[in-house]
């Protein structure tokens, strides 16, 4: 069946014009004025942007963290996607000792596949890498497998990766065309200060803040950036969120490397303070958010082109997950949500002319698209996904857990009050969220077989 959207506004990353789409088995397959919509179900959009679906790049669902599990399901994690207008979502398939990449996509693919409300694709976390998951790059590249992260952090569970094998990941995938990214803070200097202020029973979720302060990623930050240089490798560094950090990736990219930067809403809405509040332990994240100075930092990155890509590291937990912590900060589960308000927040900051439609589309949908790999994602264009939002600007929105489609007890966008807000989500053509309600259904979404980076 087709489907015509009709008196909207379309906003792709380059361009923005008032005309219609027309849709039919999951793909655009038109856009312009007079279209031939012969049979076609009409959609009214007038007054609304007609926008290409969000692509979160970075989410942690149902994962083993901390002696627990992360609180969404890939059913309720989807779900929460799919009402906030993310279309596509990333998650991480974590490896364990002795695990070939092929195991590790067929173990979390197991899992995720029966749940899916909207698309998804896998980051292959690599945590043991031998002779022989080097040797499998060439071969899970070609099977669409083109994304690897690193952890310089987590030792004590397991994750960390020791800094030769990150550069023997980087040279590998300069041979292959896969892409590292990585988690960069430096574990040891975390340690110190962590042991210091346990031992003076300063156990707050402030001390959390503490413990990684900024220089502390930023350092991690700039050995990284180095390798990739030293390697000539391109690098996606996940969640940036610190002043000293976004200068490096600057100065990188200025030199012409590629240096890709990823920031989340958290860094660009909270600043450390919040770790002060009596349900800090709600806010806890690694990286932690930062100061003023950093978050000013993180704008201005995104202002001059340097950030690439806003995802949200999604990871909730439920208040008595966090609550192990109450009295000493290191029992917190480290995560936060976000799925279901990225794209809503960073519309709304258009919205109030922080920046432009435009830079939103290509934050939150065209670059993750183009970075890793995802050709039929990420744009209003004629054989691209049907993958489509309607987003009403005049709407006055607040934020309450009430609202939100996670599996969590509460949020930590608790009252933050957005200008406009999505009133329609369509996944492949398929209408799944529509003014406040989820009409979508698990098993919907599809893996997502990516291309290998250019060149």
């Amino acid at each position: 069946m087709k489907t015509l959207i009709q008196h909207g506004t379309i906003i792709n990353s380059d361009d923005t014009l008032k005309t219609d789409v027309l849709v039919e088995n999951g793909k655009i397959i038109a856009v312009g004025e007079n279209l031939n919509a012969t049979n076609a179900k009409t959609v009214d959009a007038s007054g609304k942007y007609i926008l290409p679906g969000a692509i979160d790049a970075h989410t942690h669902l149902e994962m083993p963290f901390n002696g627990t599990v992360s609180a969404d399901s890939y059913f309720a994690g989807t779900r929460a996607a799919a009402c906030g207008g993310v279309t596509t979502v990333f998650d991480f398939a974590i490896q364990r000792k002795g695990m070939s990449i092929q195991d590790i996509y067929q173990e979390r693919n197991a899992l995720c596949k029966p749940q899916a409300c909207v698309d998804y694709a896998f980051h292959v976390a690599l945590t043991d890498l031998t002779d022989a998951v080097l040797d499998e790059f060439e071969d899970a590249v070609k099977a669409g497998l083109v994304s690897y992260k690193l952890f310089m952090v987590y030792k004590k569970d397991g994750l960390m990766m020791n800094d030769a094998d990150i550069y023997r990941a980087l040279l590998r995938s300069n041979e292959t065309g896969a892409l590292i990214s990585v988690h960069a803070e430096n574990p040891d200097l975390i340690d110190y200060y962590t042991e210091k202020f346990l031992k003076s029973g300063k156990t707050s979720a402030w001390y959390h803040y503490l413990s990684r302060p900024e220089f502390v990623e930023a350092e991690a930050d700039k050995r990284a950036i180095h390798w990739a240089k030293s390697a000539n490798a391109p690098l996606y560094i996940v969640h940036l969120a610190n002043a000293e950090g976004m200068k490096a990736v600057e100065q990188a990219v200025t030199e012409g490397y590629s240096i890709y930067a990823e920031t989340c809403p958290q860094y660009l809405h909270f600043t450390r303070d919040v770790y002060k509040r009596e349900d800090g332990r709600n806010f806890v994240c690694s990286p932690p958010m930062k100061g003023q100075s950093s978050q000013d930092a993180l704008w201005e990155g995104i202002r001059k082109g340097f950030i690439k890509t806003v995802a949200t590291d999604h990871c909730p937990f439920t208040s008595e997950q966090k609550d192990w912590g109450k009295e000493d900060f290191t029992k917190i589960p480290n995560g936060c949500m976000g799925i279901e308000n990225l794209y809503p927040y960073m519309l709304s900051e258009a919205n109030k002319r922080r920046l432009s439609f435009n830079r939103v589309v290509e934050l939150c949908s065209k670059n993750p698209a183009t970075i890793f790999g995802c050709t039929e994602k990420g744009a209003i264009l004629p054989g691209k996904d049907a993958d489509i939002i309607l987003y009403d600007p005049t709407i006055n929105f607040t934020i309450t857990n009430d609202k939100m489609h996670s599996d969590c007890d509460y949020t930590i966008w608790e009252g933050t009050e957005l200008k406009g807000y999505i009133t329609d989500t369509y996944s492949r053509g398929r209408l799944v969220f529509k003014n406040g309600k989820f009409l979508g259904e698990a098993g919907w979404g599809k893996f997502l077989k990516r291309t290998k980076r250019k060149s």
